[in-house]
């Protein structure tokens, strides 16, 4: 057998959210940020993602994260997220799979119980605390990227349901949020497959509809998942909701989603 390439994979996730996280054989993309180097992956090395997460090694269920040397100085290492459809600034089930591979895998050390750590991302720093112990990264906390709405009780005209009301906001990438109550669903289990169907017309018409184009890097300006809100309710003493959100091209994020 004759390998024109080997590169490094590690198996990982977040609740049940797959982000494999390259660690070797994949040199950085150029660019003088992260957000660069972004680009420069999706529009000249886009075969790593077509190779690693397309059939037969990978499936639309997973994501696939490469580590890079930071480009800024007060970083510890830089991270590019690539789903299946989309390259996207930020993602938080992804950071915490790309974190606890790089602790456990030794590419950064592990400096007691709250070990810092600081993601250089295509979306800005985040700064991570990971609980360690016993050379094993046992939960992960993160302070994202400032996030903010972009479109607030706007009406969308969506083919099959209607005129929807939804907001628009960013938090790495960017979501059209809606209630679950007005589409009719409770977020069960049996409705995963109506949810996909609902949130990919909604996304679609949002994304026409309502151009998002954030502020201060207009080369974020993709609407990227739909997420289903459900009701607000007070549980033992805590402000508690249960989401969905839709990850294209057509499945439910299986973590509690980590920037939408």
């Amino acid at each position: 057998m004759n390998l024109d390439r080997v590169i490094t994979v590690v198996g990982a996730h977040a609740e049940g959210e797959v982000g494999r996280v390259i660690t070797g054989g994949v040199l950085p993309p150029p660019g003088a940020t992260m957000f660069e180097r972004m680009q420069n992956l999706e529009r000249d090395s886009a075969w790593l993602r077509n190779m690693l997460l397309f059939d037969p090694r990978g499936s639309v269920n997973a994501a696939v994260n490469l580590i890079t040397p930071p480009i800024r100085a007060d970083a510890d290492i830089g991270m590019i997220v690539m789903e299946s459809d989309y390259f996207v600034p930020m993602s938080g089930s992804n950071l915490i799979c790309t974190v606890t591979v790089a602790l456990e895998a030794g590419m950064i050390p592990m400096r007691g119980a709250e070990t810092i750590v600081r993601v250089d991302t295509p979306a800005g720093l985040v700064e991570v605390t990971a609980d360690c112990s016993g050379g094993k990264c046992r939960r992960v906390t993160f302070r994202n990227v400032p996030s903010f709405v972009m479109h607030r009780d706007r009406m969308v005209d969506v083919p099959g349901i209607g005129s929807l009301r939804v907001d628009v906001a960013y938090g790495g990438m960017i979501y059209c949020i809606v209630d679950a109550e007005d589409v009719g669903v409770t977020l069960a289990r049996d409705e995963a497959r109506d949810l996909i169907e609902l949130g990919e017309r909604i996304k679609a018409a949002a994304a026409e509809q309502l151009p998002s184009i954030h502020p201060e890097n207009p080369s974020i300006n993709t609407i990227n998942q739909t997420e289903f809100a459900g009701p607000l309710r007070i549980v033992d003493g805590v402000m508690t909701s249960k989401n969905a959100v839709v990850v294209s091209p057509g499945r439910l994020d299986r973590c509690p989603c980590g920037t939408g």
